[in-house]
């Protein structure tokens, strides 16, 4: 039991410092308006990838759902981090016209549209979880708990020792080229999910 709620923290912990969209536009908002505005960006995603958690868990044997959904939820979750890097992309200094805005739904649709989210919590986390909650009572929520436990101590780790660079990386000739580098991250992490999404559909 000790081993099953150890392991569901070290999943949180390693999750966190993952590269992934919500890291990536944790490290945006750094850049743009300090670190104190970036924990607006990392409590919405907390929020909202524990629903996605709660949700996959209470849903998931009553509704069927198969990995053929969530590869098709990819797909959208794909064409908004391709809209998120075309606005990085344009980014030539941190003058407030220029800053990219990561409006509340923008947040949301981006991690609900997630499709490797939800077969992150589907296929790793909820079946663990469901054999705690089987030997552990409110096991399963236990373990979700310690996941999300994990994983904002290490994104607000990470988001923190980022933060103690933030003046070297707000120079002038730095900037354009750093969020080029952010753009293009994105645009990785939207490719990666269409090849796969397409590579599913296809075999």
């Amino acid at each position: 039991m000790i081993h099953e709620l150890v392991i569901a923290l070290m999943l949180g912990l390693i999750g966190g410092v993952i590269p992934g969209p919500v890291i990536t536009a944790v490290f945006t908002e750094i850049l743009q308006s300090g670190y104190l505005k970036s924990l607006r960006i990392i409590m919405i995603a907390l929020v909202n990838e524990t629903l996605v958690a709660l949700f996959s868990l209470l849903v998931f044997d009553a509704l069927g759902f198969n990995e053929t959904f969530f590869r098709g939820l990819s797909l959208a979750g794909a064409a908004i981090l391709i809209w998120i890097a075309i606005s990085l992309w344009k980014v030539r200094t941190l003058d407030s016209g220029e800053k990219v805005h990561f409006g509340l739904w923008k947040i949301v649709i981006m991690i609900l549209s997630n499709g490797v989210l939800w077969t992150y919590w589907i296929t790793i986390c909820i079946p663990k979880a469901i054999l705690l909650g089987d030997t552990l009572h409110l096991g399963q929520y236990i373990f979700m708990g310690l996941v999300q436990l994990g994983w904002l101590i290490s994104t607000l780790m990470v988001a923190f020792l980022f933060s103690r660079f933030r003046k070297a990386l707000s120079r002038p000739k730095v900037i354009p080229v750093l969020f080029k580098i952010f753009a293009l991250a994105f645009a990785y992490f939207a490719i990666d999910m269409i090849i796969k999404s397409i590579q599913y559909f296809i075999q």
